[in-house]
């Protein structure tokens, strides 16, 4: 029997202006503001190349771009995935927060659900370990799945796992 090991440190994007207006992105590029740059600048000062081997980042743009700040000092390999990407919000993409009034058993079938979430989730483990097994890797994700990866990881649901901040990190 194979035994994996995975080091494994997630963080967010820098903040978006949609992040601010409380907009769901979902898998829409967003671009960072003037602070989510300041944030990506604050995380690349912070890190420590030696402390990595790779970043594994989300391939939409606003997490493109926070994981090419923080690579200015680390100068890793960073490999592009979709399977990072935020959830998909479906027809409640570019909507304020605050307008949506369903309980999530009630959203459309456009959003990705629960279960479909998780199973990408796993799916994101998966490719970790059988790609960069015995390797420490920085994933630069978004907030609602960096969530799921999480509850994945520590077997809680999404709900009983804390919510991220922009350029946050954790480590598993």
């Amino acid at each position: 029997m194979s035994t994996h090991k995975l080091f494994l440190t997630l963080t967010r994007h820098g903040q978006t202006s949609e992040n601010l207006a409380g907009i769901l992105q979902g898998q829409s590029p967003g671009l960072l503001n003037a602070t989510g740059i300041a944030q990506a600048e604050a995380l690349r000062d912070q890190l420590k190349a030696a402390d990595y081997d790779i970043i594994v980042c989300s391939d939409l743009e606003r997490t493109r771009l926070s994981a090419q700040i923080i690579n200015q000092k680390l100068q890793l390999p960073i490999v592009y995935t979709p399977l990072l990407r935020e959830r998909d919000w479906g027809e409640y993409t570019g909507r304020y927060i605050q307008s949506i009034t369903e309980s999530p058993s009630q959203f459309p079938s456009s959003i990705e659900n629960a279960d479909q979430l998780a199973a990408r989730a796993e799916q994101f483990i998966r490719y970790l370990l059988a790609n960069y097994d015995n390797q420490r890797v920085l994933a630069m994700g978004h907030g609602y799945f960096n969530r799921c990866v999480q509850a994945l990881i520590e077997q809680r649901t999404v709900h009983d796992t804390p919510r991220w901040e922009n350029t946050e990190l954790r480590t598993f």
